[in-house]
């Protein structure tokens, strides 16, 4: 009767309130009647005080009502409980009843499902209300039961799962846990969610895990941590919930790194699905220091190369293209494991955006790994996420990271084709950082960088979708668009390459492809066919999507050919050829073979044709332009693409023009007047001399020169039109393409071209060419032209033809083209300011450029520099390109200026360098290198009866082959050298370097390469007949290089053959493509050729072993080197083959060491009895020291050997004597020695590792003892410069003194600071011989003063304040260990270099004497230094001669 009194009076009271003041107490009163009808007066007190505090029960499928607040409800069953008069015993009662209540299920549910507001009709619904059993749990004196009540309650509900009502009601009890404000005794708790995950099922386990977390406070995080580790080991099914949990408690360091280990451990076994979780816990938390040891130890374990299948790779990149049904094919593995892949990288994404020493990390992890075969796909993908996210700057770091891994070759194409096959689903993501990145790679100097960079755009063009494909396109038309050179080759080579690929997915892209047409201007003629190749077959390929720009194509072509300018008139040729190639294209399929059935439509045929005949018109008015036709149409055919229709037509019309225009019957008589007489010459079949033809060259270029400046057109009163010389060798070209094509190769039916002979005229003019006027010069300098070049096409064209008798005429016309070259120097030497006729029509003539100042004036008794390049005379007997010789025998000829005084007014005529003139020389194909290959070759000379007279031997002769070498290296430097990718420069003053390679750029270098490895055998039999010949110099005389009777003009051809060879193999074996594994075949080719010369290979040998093998081989022919530039090619060689040994390369380290120092030690003779001299020389023995130095195994003893040894032997010598040990060593040369001894060393103390505390004994005593070494060699070296005091040597040692000071500060102060109390005396040691060299560096900075050459006194404020930082460093030594006494200051004096003072000081003012005595300080403190250890050590100090010089 009470409890019923008061809960009437309570809800009379808040009925009252409710009527006169608030409308939310009224909804309280007047719903709580409603409950009186169900609840009978037996209510237990349960319910009671619930009711009574604000919570009204309801059964069913109806909530819990709540009419107050929550935090008001718990305030009031706490205040009922307190106040009670059965407290505490009440609670007791409060819970039994509550477990009665929960007895049935439904009304258990209700309990743990949110309590519904009451609320009053219209009235809107109050926010969202806990369950009853969370807001008791809130209640601390009742928080202990209820959670016992709970957790016994639990088991009931363990295996029931879901309830057909969708409810896990054992989810909904843990749920009751989390977030509540405070966890009376949070350790029982935990222990007994412990407990529970030992019995419970796989989902309960993972829901109570999981939600620890949000249960446990922060005291029991680590107790739990330790729990679940424990966990972890027993039960790897758990642990994503786990790791899940652990990523969100709050742990120590040591535990969460412990942890971590654990996990680390298990990686390789974690199945895919859960692998972003743990990378996610990995990634957590990391601390700077341990942000790199970890990442690493992820990024090993980490292989995202096996979460896909081959097959299903495959299958998922071939479905992926298919746009249309994409989505619905990809299985359901597929997108899985992509799923996960994508969710591994968000992690990590998410890490490096949020983590600054986890992006670094990554870049550091990245950076350190040194092996090819080390680097993951993962590597690639975080690079790429590191851009895209570009956070705390990672954007930069990763283009950093990726630009050096890709240039060491370490990250290859291979390794991004896995990643695009393998993830292109995941990458596509991430298309942004790899369009970026490929466009910075792209626009690298660094060839290999840029080929990576093609390969991203390539492999992004071919693995995704259109859009990306047209971002692809729009960025490398960009490139083009751009004006770099290299950037604009790769990526014109690149479209070429998708256009021939993949024609139906490039075509839709044809229109932003066909903007490039606005931008030809600054293309070049190769850049713009690779255009014209892409717009045709675009618009004009079988894809009928590219053919909407058939028209503009038409358009642009028309209007460029009736253009007046010869630049646009060139483009307009090439585009018309490359037009007709597309279209004329033979299309014959696989299943119609048959030749008779024209593939061409007839309307097709005649648009081939009309165009062709358009071209043709259009170029008649000009030679140029006619003769870019020809070699434009030669290409076409040359590719054999051609319908038969077409080829015929062309061949037709070729063979006809030819004949009439060049080819004239041999008669008794010439008739006609010319500048000079005419001869008939060069004619190979004599006994055809009857009923011949010649070509028609001198009356022609007579009529060209007579007509010059005037329009070269058909004339109105002849019907015959005119005929430039400047199109025979390119009219030629196309007839040999044309006859080849159509009979199979064989040029029977033009084969009478090789030997017929030329009008001409008589030769023996050159000798007359000062008396002939100017005209008639420059005339002679054509006809001389206009031969050699033909001559170079007829070459060209029969140089592949089988027969013996047109080999000998092949190698009788190269020896007639080393003859005429050695002609035409002369003659150009009397022809100042002569232009040549243009040879190769696809360039401007200003981008050839007239040819560069090359004729060397007549000596008048002035003895030339060492160095300067001249030219020796030439003889009809024996003529080499004098290119090679100018670079082959430089030294030599600067010998004989002084002992032959009669030559030098010979020379004076010949002293022109035929390489400036290369751009007005035809192209040689590389086929014609196989006449490398040819040996002896030999031909019968018939009398007139036919009767065999006599049989003549030919052979390649050393002109010959120094013509064909010197051609073989330029194209191999052209096309392999990594200096071949160079930016436009900004003022084009200079020709063109690509000018002459237009055949050679058409070829890949994979191809040059294969083609110069085939040459292999040939070069190696040159190479060894090149040994035998200077072997058997060496024999005949004794070992005496300078003996009388040796032939200096055949010494210097060999010398030339010799080096010449070494280069070009060089050059062939540093290829950067023999570091890419589709090019390893050839390489164990190419090595195979040279260790097959040494030992015939029974089985197949592996890389190390043939390249073991090759150096060998090559090492034998070091005993004939015949000068010092041949010697350092040998020497380069071998280096470039020890670096194809891949890490084995360490083992030939001392073998070339060893023979730069043979080379070092080698007297360099030349056959006139000199010492090699000049600039190239000493260019020369710089680059041997320096390899020397390189290579030896102690560089600090090598320098001491040559600095202690080699100079005081050179001093003691006669003015032109040289030291006994390195006779290279002289005076001329001891500042090449000088120089790069003070570099080494130098670079030799920085490699020293800085002194440590932590270092054992032995350690300091070694690093020590390097630098007591190291000093020795600086003093020896700086005291040097007492006796060669020439201004380059002092600057010299001041920039490398102050270098090497600061590394002693540096890197050997730290050192001396722990080692002075146990090596005291070696301290003290080092320092006096230390002081002794910057007292020296002293009087020179003064002498540098007194001299006021700028370019010494620059080098002194820097020097001087080293010297400075020096003396303080000493003082802080000593103090440090507690030797402040043994430290004393003086001044020292200005002296000059041989230690007088300087007088004039004192007559300056005070001040600036004390200024000087300040700069002075440095080397008095160092001599100071030798007496830091007692007072005994300051007397001798002060007692020592030098000292007491030095000190006021």
């Amino acid at each position: 009767m009470m409890r019923k009194k008061r809960r009437t009076s309570v809800d009379k009271s808040e009925s009252t309130t409710s009527d006169t003041t608030k409308p939310k107490k009224s909804r309280v009163s007047g719903r709580s009647a409603k409950p009186t009808a169900q609840d009978n007066t037996g209510e237990s007190l349960f319910v009671q005080l619930l009711r009574e505090a604000g919570v009204s029960l309801r059964y069913s499928n109806t909530p819990n009502e709540i009419a107050v607040d929550q935090i008001v409800f718990q305030k009031r069953l706490q205040r009922s409980l307190r106040k009670h008069p059965r407290y505490p015993n009440v609670i007791q009662e409060f819970i039994a009843g509550l477990e009665s209540h929960i007895e049935d299920q439904e009304k258990f549910r209700n309990c743990l499902l949110p309590c519904a507001p009451r609320s009053s009709d219209g009235d809107a619904s109050t926010s969202y209300q806990e369950s009853l059993v969370k807001l008791l749990l809130g209640i601390e004196m009742l928080q202990p039961a209820i959670i016992n009540t709970l957790f016994e309650k639990l088991p009931e509900f363990m295996f029931d799962g879901i309830g057909e009502d969708g409810l896990n009601i054992p989810h909904i009890i843990i749920n009751q846990f989390k977030w509540l404000d405070r966890v009376i005794d949070s350790k029982d708790l935990a222990s007994k969610l412990m407990q529970l995950v030992a019995v419970a099922p796989g989902e309960i386990q993972r829901d109570i895990i999981t939600s620890l977390p949000e249960i446990l406070d922060d005291t029991q995080h680590n107790d739990i941590a330790k729990e679940l580790n424990t966990l972890l080991q027993q039960n790897t099914q758990l642990s994503v919930p786990i790791l899940d949990a652990l990523s969100s408690l709050n742990l120590s360091p040591t535990l969460l790194s412990e942890v971590r280990r654990a996990v680390m451990a298990t990686l390789s076994a974690v199945e895919l699905e859960d692998l972003p979780v743990v990378v996610k816990f990995i990634l957590h938390a990391i601390s700077g220091p341990e942000a790199i040891e970890v990442v690493g130890d992820l990024r090993k374990k980490l292989e995202l190369e096996s979460c896909v299948l081959p097959p299903a790779l495959q299958a998922s990149q071939n479905r992926l293209k298919n746009k249309a049904v994409a989505g619905s094919s990809l299985s359901k593995a597929d997108i899985s494991s992509q799923n996960c892949v994508s969710l591994v990288l968000d992690v990590i994404k998410s890490a490096v955006r949020f983590q600054k020493t986890i992006s670094e990390a990554w870049l550091k992890a990245i950076e350190n790994v040194e092996a090819v075969e080390d680097h993951k796909v993962i590597d690639l993908l975080v690079l790429f996420i590191l851009h895209s996210t570009n956070a705390n700057h990672s954007r930069r770091g990763a283009e950093r990271v990726l630009r050096m891994k890709v240039r060491g070759g370490q990250i290859r194409e291979t390794l991004l084709q896995t990643a695009f096959r393998g993830h292109s689903l995941v990458m596509r993501s991430y298309f942004s950082a790899i369009l970026a990145l490929a466009q910075i790679l792209l626009r690298s100097p660094d060839p290999s960088v840029v080929t990576f960079g093609s390969h991203m755009y390539k492999q992004a063009f071919t693995a995704f979708d259109s859009y990306c494909q047209q971002e692809v396109v729009g960025s490398l038309v960009t490139h083009v668009c751009s004006g770099y050179a290299h950037e604009v080759d790769v990526s014109l080579e690149l479209m070429c390459e998708l256009v021939t690929q993949r024609p139906s997915d490039m075509a839709p892209y044809a229109v932003f492809v066909k903007g490039i047409l606005d931008y030809m201007e600054s293309l070049t003629p190769q850049q713009i066919r690779k255009l014209f190749f892409i717009l045709s077959s675009l618009a004009f390929g079988r894809d009928p999507q590219g053919n909407h720009i058939q028209d503009d194509m038409h358009i642009v072509i028309r209007k460029q050919l009736s253009s007046t300018v010869a630049k646009y008139k060139r483009i307009g040729i090439i585009g018309a050829v490359m037009v007709v190639g597309s279209m004329g294209s033979s299309r014959n399929n696989s299943e119609s073979t048959s030749s008779q059935v024209p593939s061409l439509s007839k309307e097709t045929y005649r648009q081939v044709t009309a165009l062709l005949e358009l071209v043709r018109s259009c170029s008649e008015g000009s030679p140029e332009a006619a003769a870019l036709y020809y070699d434009e149409l030669a290409n076409l055919v040359q590719t054999g693409h051609l319908d038969p229709l077409v080829q015929e037509w062309i061949g037709k019309s070729v063979l006809e023009d030819f004949q009439e225009d060049f080819v004239v019957d041999l008669g008794p008589e010439m008739k006609g007047t010319y500048p000079l007489p005419a001869k008939i010459m060069y004619n190979l079949d004599e006994e055809e001399s009857q009923g011949g033809i010649a070509v028609n060259l001198l009356p022609l270029l007579s009529e060209d020169f007579n007509h010059k400046g005037g329009q070269w057109s058909q004339t109105g009163e002849e019907s015959k039109r005119r005929v430039s010389p400047l199109c025979l060798a390119a009219f030629f070209r196309l007839l040999r393409l044309c006859e080849e094509e159509q009979h199979q190769g064989d040029l029977e039916e033009i084969d009478a071209l090789l030997g017929c002979p030329l009008i001409l005229t008589d030769l023996d003019v050159v000798e007359k060419m000062d008396s002939l006027s100017k005209p008639e010069k420059e005339f002679v300098c054509s006809l001389l032209f206009h031969t050699i070049n033909w001559f170079r096409e007829v070459v060209n064209g029969f140089c592949q033809q089988t027969d013996p008798e047109m080999k000998v005429k092949v190698m009788t016309r190269l020896q007639n083209i080393t003859y005429l070259q050695s002609i035409l120097e002369k003659c150009l030497a009397a022809t100042p300011a002569y232009l040549p006729p243009p040879a190769n029509f696809d360039c401007e003539i200003a981008e050839v450029g007239p040819p560069a100042s090359t004729t060397i004036p007549a000596k008048k008794g002035k003895k030339e520099r060492p160095g300067k390049k001249r030219k020796i005379p030439a003889s009809k007997n024996s003529s080499g390109d004098s290119s090679q010789l100018e670079e082959g025998a430089e030294a030599e000829e600067s010998q004989h200026e002084k002992d032959n005084p009669e030559k030098e007014k010979e020379e004076g005529k010949a002293g022109v360098s035929l390489a400036s003139y290369r751009p007005y020389f035809r192209e040689l194909d590389v086929e014609v290198l196989g006449v490398l290959q040819c040996g002896l070759l030999s031909r019968s000379l018939l009398d007139s009866e036919l009767h065999t007279k006599v049989t003549e031997e030919v052979q390649l002769g050393p002109s010959e082959l120094v013509f064909l070498l010197e051609d073989l290296a330029r194209k191999l430097d052209f096309s392999l050298a990594s200096s071949a990718v160079k930016r436009i420069p900004f003022l084009k003053g200079k020709a063109d370097k690509s000018v002459g390679f237009s055949h050679l750029q058409q070829k890949s270098p994979s191809d040059i390469t294969s083609c110069c490895v085939r040459l292999l055998p040939a070069l190696c039999t040159h190479l060894e007949n090149s040994h035998n010949y200077f072997q058997g110099l060496l024999s005949e005389n004794h070992g005496v290089v300078d003996a009388p009777g040796v032939d200096v003009k055949e010494h210097q051809l060999m010398s030339s053959c010799y080096q010449l060879l070494l280069q070009v193999l060089h050059t062939t074996f540093n290829w950067n493509g023999f570091t890419q594994q589709e090019n390893r075949k050839l390489l164990k080719m190419a090595l195979g050729v040279l260790a097959g010369r040494l030992k015939e290979k029974e089985v197949e040998l592996g890389l190390e072993e043939l390249v073991r093998h090759t150096f060998e081989y090559l090492l034998n022919f070091r005993s004939t080197m015949p000068n010092c530039s041949t010697a350092l090619s040998l020497n380069q060689l071998l280096m470039v083959v020890a670096e194809r040994a891949g890490p084995s390369v360490s083992a030939y380290r001392e073998q070339i060491g060893s023979l730069s120092r043979q080379f070092l030690c080698q007297e360099w003779v030349l056959p006139s009895g000199e010492r090699e001299r000049g600039n190239k020389y000493n260019e020369t023995l710089q680059t041997f020291l320096s390899i020397y130095l390189e290579h030896t195994d102690d560089v600090l003893k090598a320098v001491e050997e040559i600095a202690g040894e080699g100079v005081p032997e050179l001093i003691n010598t006669t003015k032109d004597g040289c030291s006994k040990t390195f006779p290279t060593l002289s005076r001329q040369t001891f500042l090449v020695f000088y120089r790069g001894l003070m570099a080494v060393l130098e670079k030799a103390v920085r490699r020293i590792p800085p002194g440590k505390q932590t270092d054992s004994g032995e350690i300091q005593g070694e690093k020590l003892l390097t630098w007591i070494l190291a000093v020795r060699d600086f003093h020896i070296l700086v005291n040097l410069v007492k006796v060669f005091d020439s201004r380059t040597v002092l600057g010299v040692c001041l920039k490398y003194g102050r270098l090497f000071v600061e590394a002693f500060l540096k890197l050997g102060m730290p050192l001396l600071d722990f080692s002075f109390k146990k090596h005291k005396e070696d301290v003290q040691n080092l320092l006096k011989t230390f002081q002794l060299s910057t007292r020296q560096l002293h009087h020179m900075c003064g002498h540098s003063k007194i001299r006021q050459d700028t370019g010494l006194t620059n080098h002194v404020p820097g020097l001087k304040k080293s010297l400075e930082q020096f003396v303080y460093r000493v003082k802080a030594m000593l103090i440090l260990n507690n030797c402040k006494e043994a430290f004393w200051l003086g001044n020292l004096k200005n002296r000059d270099l041989q230690g007088e003072e300087i007088l004039s000081q004192r007559a300056q003012d005070s001040e600036e004497e004390d200024e000087e005595e300040a700069s002075q300080l440095p080397q008095e403190q160092s001599e100071e230094e030798e007496e830091r250890s007692d007072s005994e050590v300051r007397k001798s100090g002060q007692e020592d001669d030098e000292s007491t010089d030095d000190t006021d």
